[in-house]
This record gives structure tokens, sequence and C-alpha cells, in this order.
């Protein structure tokens, strides 16, 4: 904690997100002001595998909406952009005006871009035609007719709408950012990482600024797919809107999303120098992955480890933590397993403990800085946003739980958390201002 950069790096100062519950920060603040959903029946994709056929989908995010609002500067770029680049390439362009940073006079070479995502997936009906071409009368499939056959008949530039690296790639050539570009997929873990990666950049004194984001999906076809085999899916058929339930006595299970968010971090004597509005500041993050020997992941452990090491780093013990915003997925296990994660490092202290994903579900990659824009503006209007869908906490999880009513908050410093089903997990420490 010696060195002035360490000291003086890491103030936020711009926000955005594309979100179940809104577009922009306003309407997204709005919503959980008041408690307004975004889980409801899936409209974008017929035939979704999730139970009731719901999740956490961003219905005003359409390519009209794109060409005529968010992403009308990079029209021409859509053509080439899967939904979670548009998501994310919209969320930087909301987050920078929101900051107010001058394009035209910032350094370029000393504004970077930080980007997290999923791996991403095409539509199934992508591969139809090549697979037909290449399929005779009794239904056999020729791959020794792939090459000459089946692949030219695959969309043009296709791969470029899906590497995972394209977000970053985007945001960085449309605000011409020259700085450190970096991009991480890690699943859930990804929000918390990007930003302790770019705190790492400010605090070596390779940026001035940085444009810091995840985007995610979980209710693509094939991720829907995925998170019914691999994941407990809950489902409330009596209020569908609050069928993910953290840490509740009644939770049965994570909801899927979609989103992207992205904050705009810079160091501070960079933001007084032009006079920027603070939202607060990012203090520390850590990572850690644990499994047993045979890979059998162990979560709790990595989260433990993350949060112990985010806390050295920070300078700050769990009594100066004023409220952690966990993962809160909704599932039996796993919030069982995080609950207790959160007591082993903060003992007797009730801390009080939030948990967004009741709003929008599990949008994957883009679940972290979600909830990071949501921690934000709560601390901005001074309380905590009760865990939506949640009523009962769970006696066994013996958490602080904040149900029901908003809760007033003095202390701003917060813990985020995040983690994976394959042991890999992040904490983010910050204030706000």
């Amino acid at each position: 904690m010696g060195s002035v950069a360490f000291q003086t790096a890491g103030v936020v100062t711009g926000l955005g997100v594309v979100s179940p519950i809104g577009i922009g920060i306003e309407p997204f603040a709005e919503s959980l002001r008041t408690g307004r959903s975004g889980i409801a029946p899936v409209t974008m994709y017929n035939g979704i595998t999730s139970p009731g056929g719901i999740g956490g989908e961003v219905k005003d995010f359409t390519e009209e909406s794109m060409k005529k609002n968010w992403l009308k500067d990079q029209r021409k770029w859509i053509k080439v952009m899967c939904r979670e680049i548009a998501m994310g390439s919209a969320s930087a362009t909301l987050a920078l005006t929101d900051s107010g940073l001058d394009l035209e006079k910032v350094d370029r070479h000393r504004l970077g871009v930080e980007f997290g995502a999923n791996l991403m997936f095409f539509m199934p009906d992508a591969m139809s035609d090549p697979c037909k071409a290449c399929t005779d009368e009794n239904g056999d499939f020729h791959f020794e007719q792939w090459g000459g056959i089946g692949m030219p008949k695959m969309e043009p530039l296709w791969l470029l709408k899906y590497l995972p690296n394209m977000p970053a790639c985007h945001i960085a050539i449309n605000a011409d950012a020259r700085g450190p570009s970096n991009s991480l997929t890690m699943d859930e873990a990804s929000a918390n990482a990007t930003a302790a990666e770019a705190l790492s950049v400010l605090r070596r004194g390779a940026a001035d600024a940085m444009i810091v984001g995840t985007t995610g999906t979980r209710i693509h076809p094939t991720k829907a797919i995925h998170a019914r085999q691999w994941d407990q899916v809950g489902y409330d058929s009596a209020h569908p809107e609050l069928s993910c339930k953290p840490f509740d006595t009644e939770r049965s299970g994570q909801v899927v999303g979609e989103g992207a968010a992205t904050v705009i971090v810079e160091t501070s004597e960079h933001a007084a120098a032009r006079g920027a509005h603070v939202y607060g500041r990012l203090l520390a993050g850590a990572s850690s992955c644990a499994t047993e020997r045979d890979g059998t992941p162990l979560p709790k452990l990595a989260l433990v480890n993350a949060m112990r090491a985010a806390l050295r780093q920070s300078g700050l013990t769990p009594a100066d933590i004023g409220h952690v915003n966990a993962h809160g997925l909704g599932s039996r296990l796993e919030d069982q397993f995080e609950a207790e994660a959160i007591r082993e490092i903060f003992g007797e202290h009730s801390v009080p403990v939030t948990a967004y994903k009741g709003f929008y579900g599990n949008a994957g990659a883009s679940s972290g800085s979600i909830d990071l824009v949501a921690t934000f503006l709560s601390l901005r209007d001074g309380v905590l946003y009760p865990a939506l869908g949640s009523r009962t906490p769970d006696p066994t999880c013996g958490l602080n739980l904040v149900v029901g009513e908003p809760r007033k908050i003095e202390n701003k410093h917060f813990m985020k958390l995040s983690y994976t089903r394959r042991g890999q997990a992040s904490v983010l420490i910050g204030v706000g201002a």
C-alpha cells in the first residue's frame, strides 16, 4: 500500500449497462428501486429449454434499436457481431458517455480495454445448409466432402462473430483506445478478474484510463441446454418473475439470463484533472481456483482463498466491509457453500449480504459486471437493494440477507463475490464515493 500509484488508482467515473431490467444506468437503477424483475418468458428464441421457458432477456435490445440507439456509430460492424459482442460494445459506449471522457482530448495510447466474455456459440441452424450439403439421401454424413462442399456454404466471416476477444477489439477500435488491451474468458469469474487486471494496469503506470467490463449469456439455446445438463435451474410456476431466490428457504435453482456492463476506471489524478464525477474506487481484486486431485471443483475453498487475498491486498479487515454482494445463484448447493465461505471469513460479524440475480438471472460472464454497476448505484443512493425473489432467508445459510425493503447503509466498503461451477472464484473490494 506504500506507493502513490497503488493508493490513487482505481477511480470509477462511468457506468454502462445492458440488462433485462434496463439499458442505461437510470432505467436500470429505477428497476432496482421499484423491485421490477426482468425475468419473463423468453421471446427471442423458440423452444428454449429453461423451465417454463423463462429467462432474463434484454427485450429492448433488438437489431433495430442497436442501429438507431445503442450502436449507431458502429452500424457497419453489427453484421460481424453476435449478440454478446453487440451488448458488450453498447455497454462500453454507454459507460464512456456517462464518464464524460472526451475521446478527442484523451491520450489514446494511455486508454486501454480490459473485457471478459463467455465462450461464444453460433445458432444451431447456422450449420444446417453446410451439413445438408455433405449428407446423402440415406442420411449419412460424408466428412471427406466437408472442405469442398460444406464449408463454402458457411456464413462469410462467421468466426469473427464468435471469438471471445472480439468485444475488446470492437470497443478499442470504436474508442481508438491504443493502450493495453486484454480479454479474459473465465465464465462467471470474469468480471472481478477483469477489474483486478485493469487495476494492475493502472497501478503499474501503463495507462491513465481503462474501459472495463464483461458480456455474456445463458439464454442462448446452446447455453440453456448446458444449464439444464450441468446446473440446477429453478422455476416458480406461481410467480415466474420471482423464480430466482438467492439464499431463500424455497430456492430451487438459478435462472438463465443475458447482458453486459462496463465501468470506466481511471487514476485519481487523471479523473481530477478533468473534473470527473466519481462513483467510487476499486481497491483490490483477487482470484483463485481450487479442485481435488481428481479435478472435482472446490468453489468454497476458491472463494475463501480469493476473499483472504483481496483483503490482504486492500489492507482491510472483514470488520471494515460494509456489505457483501454475493454471487447468489439461487441454487440449493451453491448458495449453501457460498454462505459457508462468507461465514468463514466474516465469522460473527453480521455483515449485510445482498444478491441481485433475482432481478435479471445468471448472465454468465457478465453477471459480475452487472452486479458491480448495481452496487455502485445502490451506494450512490445510500441503500442496499434487497435480494429480489427471496422472502425467507434460509437459516442454514446463516446470512444477514437483505430482503423485503431497501436497507440504509453508511459504510460504503463492499466485497463482490463471483465463482464458476469448475472451482474458479474471483473477488473484488471497492468503496462508494
